[in-house]
C-alpha cells in the first residue's frame, strides 16, 4: 500500500491499455455499472455530488494564506513576547497586499475570514468557503502529515493507514461516471472497498491521456501475453495457479473495463491544445498557452474542471502546486509559490460557478473543495531568512455541504500554537479538544451524509451547512 509521496517528472513512458487495465486490477471500475450499460450510455452524466482535495506540497507559510495575522499588533519589536514575525513587509511586491485582506462583496458584505496575501484573487470567494484554523498536525514530518491529511489516520510511523478520503466516498456513493476517482500525482489507498473504488494514478496530464487512449502497442512482457490469453481453463500448473487465486479472471474484468472506457474516447476532453472553440475558451479562461507545456498549476486546475465537467470523475485528489518547502530565501519566494497555486484554484472555482449542472445550480453548488498541506511553517523567520516546519495548521473547506464565510477555531497568539476548543461549538476552551486531521474529513464526509464512523472522531458540526 505504500508508494512515494510524489511520482517525480519523467520522459514520456510507454503506456499501454493493459497497464490501465492492470492499474485497476479486481476492481469494478465503472463504478458498479455492468459492462454493456457503460457501452451503450448515450452521454456521460456528471456525479451529482463531486469532490477535489488539494494539496499544496511542502508544507505552507499559513501567515500567507488562511491564519494571517495583524502587523500592526504582531511587530519586531514584540517578536520575542509573541513569537510571531507575519514579514509582510519583506515581500516587496506590488502585487502582494501588505495587511490580511478582508475583502467586500456587493449584495453579501464584508468577509469575517482574513486571508494572507498569498491568497489573492481567490479571496473574492469567501462567501462559499469555512477556514480551520489551530489544527494541530501532531508531526512536523513531510510525508507523516501529507498521509495524515489524505486518510484522516495517524500513519504508523511514516507509512500511511487506512483509505483516502476521496477513496472512503466512492467507496460509499459508488457513483456512475467512467472513472470515479483520479490521483493526481498524489497517493491513494483503498484498504476495505473492492477495486471500483480505486484511484486511477497519473504523474501528469499527459500520462491520463496515454492512459485513456486505445493502444495499439505489443505487448510488454510475456507474463501479459499469458494474462491476455487465459481464459480460466488451466493448461498448465502455472495457469491453474492463476486460476485457483482469480488473477486470469480479474485480470481479463479490469481489460474488458478499460476496453468501455477507452471506447468513449475520454482523452479527447484533455487535449487543451486542440484548434476548435471549446479548448480556445479552456485556454482562454486559465491562461493557458495554444501550444505548450499545461503540466502548471492553471493546467491542472483546467483538468479537474473538465474531469467533473464531462462527467469523467467524481472525485479528484490533486497535486496542485509545490516549491514550499523553503527553509530559506526571501518571504517573496514562498508567496509567488502559494500564490500560483491559489490563482489557479481561484480560476477553477470560477470556472464551476459560471457552469450550469444538469441537476440545478452551478457545478459549484455540487461540489465540496478541501484544500491543505502537510503542516506549516514556523511564525518565525530563521536565521537564514526562511521558515521552519511548523505543528499547528489550517485548511479550508469550500462549496457544498459547508458554512460559508465561516471561521472555526484559533491559532495562539503566542507561537501560534494549535488551540483547544469545545468542538460542538467552536468556542476556545483551554480544557477544551484539539482539532486534528480526522475532525476535518469526518466533517467532509458528513457535509455529503455519509458514514464517518471510520475517522472515531464527530465532525466539527457547526461547519456543516
Amino acid at each position: 500500500m505504500k508508494k512515494n509521496r510524489l511520482d517525480e517528472n519523467h520522459r514520456p513512458e510507454r503506456r499501454t491499455f493493459l497497464k490501465a487495465a492492470a492499474g485497476f486490477m479486481g476492481s469494478t471500475l465503472l463504478g458498479g455499472l455492468p459492462f454493456r450499460s457503460f457501452a451503450q450510455a448515450a452521454s456521460l452524466a456528471p456525479a451529482d455530488r463531486c469532490f477535489v482535495f488539494v494539496y499544496f506540497n511542502g508544507g505552507w507559510d499559513q501567515l500567507l494564506a488562511f491564519d494571517p495575522k495583524d502587523p500592526d499588533e504582531f511587530t519586531p519589536d514584540r517578536a520575542a513576547e509573541t513569537r510571531i514575525l507575519p514579514g509582510y513587509n519583506l515581500i516587496n511586491d506590488t502585487r502582494f497586499s501588505a495587511i490580511p485582506l478582508r475583502p467586500e462583496k456587493p449584495g453579501v458584505g464584508r468577509s469575517n475570514i482574513d486571508f494572507g496575501p498569498a491568497v489573492g484573487d481567490l479571496s473574492k470567494h469567501f462567501d462559499r468557503m469555512t477556514v480551520v484554523r489551530g489544527i494541530n498536525m501532531n508531526t512536523l514530518g513531510h510525508e507523516v502529515g501529507y498521509r495524515y491529511f489524505l486518510t484522516g489516520k495517524m500513519p504508523i510511523g511514516s507509512a500511511a493507514r487506512g483509505s483516502s478520503t476521496a477513496t472512503e466516498i466512492v467507496g460509499q456513493m459508488k457513483p456512475r461516471v467512467p472513472i470515479s476517482n483520479i490521483a493526481f500525482n498524489v497517493e491513494s489507498y483503498n484498504d476495505r472497498y473492492p477495486g471500483y473504488a480505486n484511484a486511477l494514478r497519473v504523474s501528469r496530464k499527459d500520462d491520463l491521456l496515454l492512459t485513456l487512449k486505445p493502444s495499439s502497442q505489443l505487448l510488454d512482457s510475456e507474463i501479459e501475453k499469458q494474462l491476455v490469453d487465459f481464459r480460466g481453463q488451466p493448461i498448465t500448473c502455472e495457469e491453474a495457479a492463476y486460476g485457483a487465486r482469480g488473477v486470469g479472471t480479474t485480470y481479463q474484468n479490469s481489460r474488458d473495463q478499460m476496453q468501455q472506457v477507452m471506447a468513449q474516447r475520454l482523452e479527447e476532453s484533455f487535449k487543451f491544445d486542440a484548434k476548435t472553440p471549446e479548448m480556445a475558451a479552456v485556454r482562454a479562461h486559465y491562461g493557458l498557452p495554444d501550444n505548450g507545456n499545461y503540466d502548471t498549476e492553471a493546467g491542472r486546475a483546467a483538468m479537474v474542471a473538465t474531469a467533473l465537467k464531462k462527467g469523467i470523475a467524481q472525485c479528484l485528489t490533486i497535486n496542485l502546486t509545490g516549491g514550499l518547502d523553503t527553509h530559506f530565501g526571501t518571504q517573496l519566494t514562498h508567496a509567488n509559490n502559494q500564490r500560483r497555486g491559489f490563482d489557479a484554484l481561484s480560476d477553477l472555482v470560477d470556472d464551476l460557478i459560471a457552469s450550469p449542472h444538469p441537476a440545478g445550480d452551478s457545478f459549484m453548488d455540487h461540489t465540496t473543495i478541501m484544500v491543505f498541506s502537510e503542516f506549516s511553517r514556523t511564525p518565525l523567520i530563521n536565521s537564514a531568512g526562511g521558515r521552519d516546519h511548523h505543528i499547528s495548521n489550517s485548511c479550508m473547506l469550500m462549496g457544498a455541504g459547508v458554512k460559508h464565510n465561516y471561521v472555526f477555531g484559533k491559532s495562539g497568539d503566542i507561537g501560534m500554537s494549535p488551540g483547544t476548543f469545545d468542538l460542538r461549538t467552536g468556542a476556545i476552551d483551554p480544557r477544551g479538544e484539539n482539532i486534528f486531521p480526522e475532525h476535518i474529513i469526518a466533517t467532509v464526509l458528513a457535509s455529503a451524509g455519509l458514514d464517518y464512523s471510520i475517522t472515531r472522531v464527530e465532525p466539527l458540526r457547526t461547519i456543516l451547512a
